[in-house]
């Protein structure tokens, strides 16, 4: 694994056409921001999450704001937009698409489900059955869907962004590891303060602020972007405190399950797409650094004796933390 991920490192960086640079994303922020009020570090970890490539997972309790996050980064890459209630009742078909039969043809006619879009919003994802939940699977990891015997390619760029309750378990089916860990990143948004709920109060009197959200880039400016991330360098001591951090986990003692080599993967592209989201053609120690809690967390398993849930993510989250503070940062 470190060797694969030396190799890609030590590429020289290529030459993009830059229309995009950083003064681009940050414009794109704010118009982010403009709708969800006060949580900036959130729309970064979005926005590296749509960036890098990967899928994003907004683990919160109802009314923070996750469909409207999803809603304004379509609109801000103008991209198009799909939203699935996941329920219990959701047939895979109903993500994927199925064959109708046409009447006047005689024949079955192929009928795209809403997983054909560039951003797909899963909105309560663990509320689906694991037949349903998996048939994301192939969609998120290949760019493509195989129902009927059919194989169709997705439209590029492709991004799930998937949301889910953490306090409520009643009819919910919690997603397994080996499908967490196909989310580069997984956040929570929080509760506003005093002041931002003010103003989201008062910006909605007259209209919807995602009315006012125009696009600042295009679906072929996000792939370009996604190429300028792979280029990044990497320096070989941060690949190695990287992987350090990432062997510490498979080794600490209240763990029954340490980070896969996806997730190394994960935290590689994720410092890649930052240090782009900054302006820089090669990552710094603090990438890597403050990714580690939204990329791992969700991808450790600790130990029985912490209660499902909420808890388990909070203990999951101090010993990551406790991990990065042992180990030394590279010079």
């Amino acid at each position: 694994m470190r060797d694969w991920i030396a190799s890609r490192s030590a590429k020289p960086l290529t030459v993009v056409a830059d229309n995009m640079g950083s003064g681009k994303l940050a414009e794109l922020s704010d118009a982010v921001e403009a709708v969800i009020k006060g949580k900036a570090q959130s729309v970064r970890h979005a926005l590296v999450a749509i960036i890098a490539g990967g899928h994003l997972l907004i683990e919160d309790v109802p009314g923070i704001g996750k469909t409207t996050l999803a809603n304004a980064f379509a609109c801000a890459f103008d991209l198009t937009f799909q939203r699935i209630q996941f329920t219990s009742d959701l047939l895979p078909s109903d993500v994927t698409g199925l064959s109708v039969f046409d009447q006047k043809t005689s024949e079955f006619q192929w009928k795209a489900g809403p997983i054909f879009a560039n951003l797909v919003l899963a909105d309560e994802i663990n509320r689906a059955t694991p037949k349903t939940q998996s048939a994301l699977l192939e969609a998120m990891a290949e760019l493509q869907v195989t129902a009927e015997g059919v194989t169709r390619r997705l439209p590029e760029p492709f991004v799930v962004i998937a949301t889910q309750n953490p306090s409520e378990h009643h009819g919910t089916f919690p997603l397994p590891e080996s499908q967490l860990d196909r989310f580069i990143l997984r956040i929570n948004l929080g509760y506003p303060s005093a002041s931002d709920e003010r103003e989201i109060l008062l910006d909605r009197v007259e209209k919807d602020p995602l009315d006012s959200v125009s696009p600042v880039m295009s679906a072929q400016d996000l792939l370009g972007l996604r190429e300028r991330v792979r280029h990044v360098r990497v320096d070989d001591s941060l690949v190695d405190y990287l992987l350090k951090i990432v062997d510490a986990t498979r080794k600490h003692e209240s763990l029954e399950l340490g980070v896969s080599p996806r997730g190394s993967l994960a935290l590689f592209r994720a410092a890649q797409a930052n240090a782009v989201i900054e302006g820089r053609s090669f990552c710094i120690p603090d990438d890597i650094k403050h990714l580690v809690i939204p990329c791992f967390a969700h991808r450790i398993l600790v130990g029985t004796r912490i209660s499902a849930g909420t808890a388990r993510i909070r203990e999951a989250e101090r010993i990551l933390n406790s991990i990065v503070d042992s180990i030394e940062v590279p010079v």
